[in-house]
């Protein structure tokens, strides 16, 4: 079992930045390739940002490149999510995920059902 803790959301002005972290306990962090997401309400829940684990490749989502950045500390099991420029459709609750097995690939860090472990959210709110 892996348990995932966000934190660091909270209601900030357009234009600031935030940085979100997710801290995992449970099995060996650095085996898992992690997921940022996000879910604005009413809509489906996104992919934003992802890394792997070995050679730590990055995945971001087209409409995020250039403010969002991922990064993970495997000695301190956490990964982050740093965002710049924060714009009022970025307001959503934040999840991270972990991911075990499988191929890694843009396609499959997206997808929602490629994890198997999920943080209880974080919100962001940012005001116009």
């Amino acid at each position: 079992q892996v348990q995932l803790v966000e934190s660091g959301g909270g209601l900030v002005q357009a234009g600031d930045s935030l940085r979100l972290s997710c801290a995992a306990s449970g099995r060996t962090f650095s085996s898992y390739a992690m997921g940022w997401f996000r879910q604005a309400p009413g809509k489906e829940r996104e992919f934003v940002a992802g890394n792997t684990w070995g050679d730590g490749s990055t995945y971001y989502a087209d409409s995020v490149k250039g403010r969002f950045t991922i990064s993970r500390d495997n000695a301190k099991n956490t990964v982050y999510l740093q965002i710049i420029s924060l714009k009022p459709e970025d307001t959503a609750v934040y999840y991270c995920a972990a991911r075990f097995m499988g191929p890694i690939t843009y396609a499959t860090m997206s997808l929602v059902t490629s994890y198997d472990y999920w943080g209880q959210g974080t919100q962001v709110t940012v005001s116009s």
